[in-house]
């Protein structure tokens, strides 16, 4: 919403201490991207929408606009970040992601607005409020995730089955109890194949509509990071990447020598025979990184002392202490007043 003074926000979420008043002067959303596509060929489709209601016939073929990409926008006040600060979600995720822990905890999205950066937070491409396109006639197959595979894959659980058995790796972090668990689940969503395309673009169109930025990027959201500041780093200040699942294309690496990184992991990497390949692979183009010219920070949680943390380190019950080890990187490269 545009046009208002000054919005005070305070936390109201059960169970959660009350926290100081964050003052928002300003906030709204929008869409970036997407083009239209023509679908031709398709049979008509009948049928009774509501209860009550009457017939309709729908026409599917046409011109459909697709790839588009929705963002928020929160300006607080002061505003102390020097340029403002994206949040990139990961894959089956939105950008709930950064909202609200779940366990009712205030997010990164508060942690930073409450510093004074102005954030966007943002559903990729066929996530979310973005919206998503027909299968397989212009996105491809959709992946759905069923409840036991984030706690498996994403270092909640002690391996495989530890989902049906309720047990965790030792000092996990995430929030695990039932309705907590629920909680996550709940905002869980398919991803399809073939659209990188379709993101990349997207996330051009929004820095391209905003100006220069930091990136928190994370899981899936950390490769595009990456590779779409290869296409376009002038629209880059820094770029922190938790846990990115991919990495930037290796023959490019020079491109990002002007992009101050953070790379960052959580614990039980090396353990884990999937996440730790991942690791490797992005070390190894960080190296390359290095070699022209640029500056990559490689976090390793655990050895700064912060343990247990899951692939989803914003969600962990610690997800301040590793906000603040990202918002005192930033500041010591002079984005923040």
């Amino acid at each position: 919403m545009r046009g208002i003074s000054a919005l005070v926000v305070a936390s109201g979420l059960a169970g959660v201490a009350q926290a100081q008043p964050l003052t928002i002067e300003r906030f709204g959303s929008f869409h970036v991207g997407g083009q239209e596509v023509e679908i031709s060929g398709k049979p008509v489709i009948e049928y009774t929408p509501t209860v009550g209601g009457a017939p309709l016939r729908i026409d599917p073929n046409g011109t459909y606009m697709v790839g588009q990409m929705y963002a928020q926008f929160m300006v607080p006040q002061p505003v102390r970040g020097t340029v403002p600060l994206m949040l990139w979600h990961g894959a089956y995720l939105t950008g709930v992601t950064y909202e609200t822990t779940p366990d009712g905890r205030e997010g990164w999205q508060h942690y930073f607005l409450r510093r004074g950066w102005t954030t966007y937070v943002t559903d990729a491409v066929e996530r979310g409020r973005s919206g998503a396109a027909m299968t397989p006639d212009i996105f491809g197959l959709a992946i759905h995730l069923p409840t036991s595979n984030p706690w498996e894959r994403f270092r909640i659980g002690d391996g495989a089955g530890s989902h049906a058995r309720g047990t965790v790796l030792e000092g996990n972090q995430f929030p695990t109890e039932p309705e907590q668990y629920r909680a996550f689940m709940r905002q869980v969503v398919a991803r399809y194949l073939g659209t990188d395309e379709y993101v990349i673009a997207a996330y051009i169109a929004l820095l391209e509509r905003v100006g220069p930025s930091v990136v928190i990027a994370h899981s899936q959201g950390g490769a595009f990071a990456w590779q779409v500041a290869q296409r376009r780093p002038d629209l880059f200040r820094a770029l922190v990447l938790v846990e990115p699942a991919g990495t930037g294309i290796a023959a490019d690496a020079a491109k990002l020598k002007d992009v101050p990184t953070m790379l960052m992991y959580g614990d039980y990497v090396e353990g884990d025979p999937r996440w730790s390949v991942i690791r490797r692979n992005a070390r190894r183009f960080a190296d390359a990184v290095r070699a022209a010219g640029g500056t990559v920070d490689d976090v390793d949680l655990p050895a700064r002392g912060i343990r247990g943390n899951s692939h989803m380190i914003m969600m962990d019950r610690n997800s301040d202490a590793v906000a603040g080890l990202i918002q005192e990187w930033l500041a010591a490269r002079g984005l923040w007043r």
